[in-house]
């Protein structure tokens, strides 16, 4: 059975989480809805939703021109089995001494690699896009180099595959947060299917804002793979939770953004210690 998307772009967070809200009232209703920021510098939104039948096109219309939308681009999408797809197009990774796999592909784990096993089915932050490799091997960096991280907070963890890369390697717990508690649930099983229960601790939280992190802070060492508006936002906390000689790791920023960054992180005593780029995406290693 084909599905469709409605896409469309539009200024300001508030008319675009309202367009949402909205389409949420169309019949046929959408299956899903997503309202995210175009991290370009623009100021758009785009707003999109998945249908299982054919749109109104003539509601989504509507609703264009009352938010001030451009008018929706409606797509039809074959059927698709995902989980397949990702299976035959992700191969296994390697980001410094991380080897980053689904379970069909357990027999390609090399020797000596720090092997992480995260599924097909959860591919967000399994290691294949570039972010999420810069965090990696910016991990691996600070290791080699002779750090070892103590007291490790992942903020923003998705899949948690970089609270469990530093568990993999240093002896203490690691303590993993994101916002959304479906990708808390996610982190926890694939805590799970590596064997780090009790290793890595998942909680749900809005950066730094939860009991567990406020009581173990301050980190020697920070994650923050999320995008660049929501890491200038965290800067004043990163600079709170972070000890003096402590690490951050950010990533999710695209190369021309990442000078922004350090300048934003450089004005709350947090210096650029390394940086790396990755295809379209910049790494930042940051040090207090």
């Amino acid at each position: 059975m084909p599905t469709f998307t409605a896409l469309t772009t539009l200024t300001g967070k508030e008319p675009a989480e309202a367009l949402g809200e909205a389409m949420e009232r169309l019949n046929p209703e959408p299956t899903g809805i997503g309202v995210f920021e175009i991290e370009d510098g623009s100021g758009l939104w785009e707003v999109g939703g998945y249908f299982i039948e054919a749109p109104d096109q003539a509601g989504l219309a509507v609703l264009a021109a009352a938010f001030g939308a451009k008018p929706f681009v409606i797509s039809e999408l074959p059927e698709t089995d995902w989980v397949a797809k990702v299976k035959r197009e992700l191969a296994p990774v390697e980001a410094g001494r991380f080897f980053v796999y689904g379970s069909h592909d357990a027999d390609k784990v090399p020797e000596g690699t720090e092997p992480l096993l995260i599924e097909a089915a959860m591919a967000f932050g399994t290691g294949h896009h570039g972010t999420t490799q810069g965090c990696l091997r910016a991990l691996d960096r600070l290791d080699r180099d002779g750090f070892t991280g103590k007291n490790v907070a992942d903020i923003g963890c998705g899949t948690a595959v970089l609270a469990m890369g530093a568990a993999r390697i240093w002896p203490n717990p690691v303590l993993a947060s994101d916002i959304d508690p479906v990708a808390v649930d996610v982190a926890n099983a694939n805590v799970t299917v590596n064997g780090l229960d009790g290793r890595v601790k998942c909680v749900v939280a809005a950066g730094f804002d939860n009991p567990e992190l406020k009581a173990a802070a301050p980190f020697d060492l920070v994650f923050a793979n999320i995008l660049k508006a929501p890491l200038i936002d965290l800067a004043p906390d990163m600079a709170s939770n972070l000890q003096p000689g402590g690490y951050a790791i950010l990533s999710g920023i695209l190369n021309e953004q990442a000078d922004d960054v350090i300048e934003v992180y450089a004005r709350s005593g947090i210096n650029l210690v390394h940086r790396e780029e990755i295809g379209e995406w910049t790494t930042l290693t940051l040090g207090k």
